[in-house]
């Protein structure tokens, strides 16, 4: 069906407007992508990022892994979920230990992209960093003390290929960076736009009757449901034009956007990496209850921040 005349200005209208701020947002997460993608690759070729790992595995006894689990973790941890997942499955690791890695690993993954994200929504980036880390810690450790069983035997890597040239890896990882920035374009564009038309056409406000329930409990202003929803579907880095073009058009204060911070700082991609997990072995439930129940006491630990605070200033 035909839209129409008005229908139409309307349409391109919203498109015309989010272009410039999307395409700014686009190449800045671009830039961060690939030069982080690009580090990582010196260090996995250089054989530097397990020797990070081997350093790192005694912690991860703590939390119930075996020391080889440490690699996945530190290559989720700066480069992203797909990183880990493919570390991870040259490991043998049973239900119970990947369910506590892929916690960790959604808590604190893609650091160095998704703090720059959150620093460029208002957030400090130190405390981000902080939070998130110590997060998958601590819920490492509870998983290991509730969850029946134990992770801790040894588990062996499957035999590694054989090492290629340093040209045919550097290719490689061309393609794949290419193939990623092309995805992230897509994505983020269509996002950004999909964003703009919900707010124009009115369903923003019929999406924020449906969650504002689940928006009190998780301590949140019922003006975030957006942003919320974008980081929960596909997360900071895909999401990144969308919520600054929220935050610099719609009606979210500084506060809102702290407490959204940090609530989705701890929980977010909970669709795609939630199901990749998922599908690798790791008990999906668990994965999404954890982070949430984190997530709720870190959002109410800082609204009693915001009233201490003003309970002194008027002092």
């Amino acid at each position: 069906m035909p839209m129409n005349p008005e229908t139409k200005e309307r349409f391109f209208r919203c498109v015309k407007e989010v272009l410039p701020s999307t395409t700014k947002t686009c190449i800045w997460i671009i830039k961060i992508t690939v030069a982080v993608s690009f580090a990582m690759m010196l260090l996995k070729y250089f054989q530097i990022l397990p020797w990070i790992s081997d350093a790192v595995s005694p912690v991860f006894r703590i939390f119930g892994l075996p020391g080889a689990a440490a690699l996945a973790y530190v290559s989720g941890y700066f480069v992203n979920v797909y990183s880990c997942i493919a570390v991870m499955t040259t490991l043998e690791l049973d239900w119970r230990a990947l369910t506590i890695l892929c916690t960790m690993v959604m808590c604190s993954h893609s650091m160095v992209l998704e703090t720059a994200v959150l620093k460029k929504t208002g957030a400090s980036g130190v405390r981000m960093v902080i939070v998130r880390t110590l997060c998958s810690f601590i819920l490492g450790i509870v998983l290991n003390l509730i969850l029946p069983g134990s992770s801790l035997q040894e588990v062996a890597e499957a035999d590694a290929a054989e090492r290629l040239s340093f040209w045919v890896t550097l290719w490689e990882w061309f393609l794949s960076a290419l193939k990623l920035v092309l995805m992230m374009v897509a994505i983020i564009y269509t996002l950004n736009i999909l964003q703009r038309l919900l707010r124009e056409f009115g369903v923003m406000e019929k999406i924020a009757k449906v969650f504002r329930p689940l928006m009190r409990v998780f301590g949140l202003p019922v003006n975030t449901v957006f942003l919320w929803l974008v980081a929960n579907i596909i997360g900071l880095g895909y999401g990144a034009a969308a919520m600054l073009y929220e935050l610099e058009h719609g009606d979210v204060s500084r506060r809102d956007v702290l407490l959204l911070d940090t609530h989705i700082c701890i929980s977010h991609s909970n669709l795609e990496d939630l199901l990749l997990l998922a599908a690798c072995g790791a008990v999906w439930w668990i994965m999404l209850l954890a982070r949430w129940a984190m997530s709720i006491i870190l959002v109410w630990e800082q609204r009693l921040e915001f009233y201490i605070k003003d309970t002194v200033s008027k002092k």
